[in-house]
């Protein structure tokens, strides 16, 4: 089985485990403020930033101690970044809904649900806890999902990361037409990072998708080294939640210090 075959079982268990009535999740989304049109924030600068909660994971294990999910989205947000990926998977990468739910209170940019997409209520559930953007990973999907699962999100009014490792992977994601693409330069079945997958991948993206540069980037020649591939955006969470100084951290990988 593969780190990611395992990773979505556990998903699967722990979804089991915390499902609600349909009827009471579509009043808590009706109670819950239209999403944020994250493409809008995702196109303000040149290079955009989404910035991640995020505690461990599966390759580095512990990160981060962080006690004040919202605290640290706010110095994001105050450090310019575009959106706020937040980590609800809880076995691998210690996140929770109760952390989506303080950050999306506390700020105003768009909040990424960062989780492993596997079933239709998932996105229900993503929405009426306030997410604006939901993560889907083409292979951890079949085609019909993809497109299915997609397509939900978009009615929902929430944006999808869809997120690719490989140019087989980019030739699935381009069937359903994206707004938005990621390019993961973790391989999430053996976990290795590859950053030549930017170069290779991103340039192959059409100009008018947002294209996301995701892991291994911890340093300014990362960033510097993403855009000349073509990327538009960056996913960064191990080097600002270790950095101790989120804010200058941030600049620093902007080239603002």
């Amino acid at each position: 089985m593969s780190v990611l075959d395992s990773i979505i079982e556990g998903v699967r268990e722990d979804l089991a485990a915390r499902r609600l009535p349909l009827a009471q999740i579509h009043q808590r989304m009706e109670q819950t403020a239209p999403a944020v049109d994250a493409h809008l924030f995702l196109t303000r600068a040149e290079m955009n930033v989404i910035a991640e909660v995020k505690r461990s994971s599966p390759s580095k294990g512990s990160l981060a101690t962080i006690s004040d999910p919202a605290s640290l989205a706010e110095q994001y947000q105050e450090a310019g970044a575009a959106a706020v990926s937040v980590l609800t998977e809880k076995r691998r990468f210690g996140g929770s809904l109760d952390d989506l739910d303080a950050v999306r209170e506390r700020i105003t940019i768009p909040v990424l649900r960062k989780d492993f997409m596997v079933d239709e209520y998932q996105f229900l559930e993503a929405r009426a806890h306030g997410a604006d953007i939901v993560l889907l990973i083409v292979a951890a999907l079949s085609k019909s999902q993809l497109k299915d699962f997609y397509d939900l999100a978009t009615e929902l009014g929430m944006a999808a990361l869809v997120e690719i490792h490989t140019a087989q992977e980019l030739d699935s994601a381009m069937e359903i037409e994206p707004r938005i693409i990621g390019v993961n330069a973790r391989n999430l079945k053996t976990l290795e990072v590859d950053s030549a997958a930017f170069a290779d991948l991103i340039p192959r993206i059409p100009s008018d998708v947002i294209r996301v540069a995701e892991s291994g980037i911890a340093t300014r020649s990362h960033v510097e080294f993403a855009q000349k591939a073509g990327a538009t955006a960056i996913l960064v969470g191990e080097s600002l939640v270790k950095s101790g100084d989120p804010i200058s951290a941030m600049q620093e990988l902007l080239g603002r210090r």
